[in-house]
């Protein structure tokens, strides 16, 4: 029996993303941020409630997206750089 499997193609440079993509990433981050900055405030002003509770770990929520899209912004910009030459 013969083998008709090829090796897979030799992986080349990555992909590297695009500047406006990675700007658009830390706008939309940073806009993200907000709702956790009001859930701060409003978590600060000591509400009980458990309606309010659940708002303000939604928006905590909300603004961990924010923080998780700035660093794979500025994460994948830093990782797709070619390594310094000699």
């Amino acid at each position: 029996m013969s083998s008709t499997d090829s090796p897979p193609p030799p992986a080349g440079p990555p992909a590297r993303r695009s500047g406006w993509r990675t700007a658009l990433m830390i706008v939309v981050g940073v806009i993200l941020l907000f709702p956790g900055l009001c859930a701060l405030a409003f978590g600060a002003g000591g509400g009980r409630d458990p309606m309010v509770i659940m708002i303000v770990l939604v928006c905590l929520l909300v603004s961990a997206g924010g923080i998780w899209l700035i660093a794979a912004a500025i994460g994948g910009r830093n990782a797709k750089r070619p390594p310094a030459g000699p």
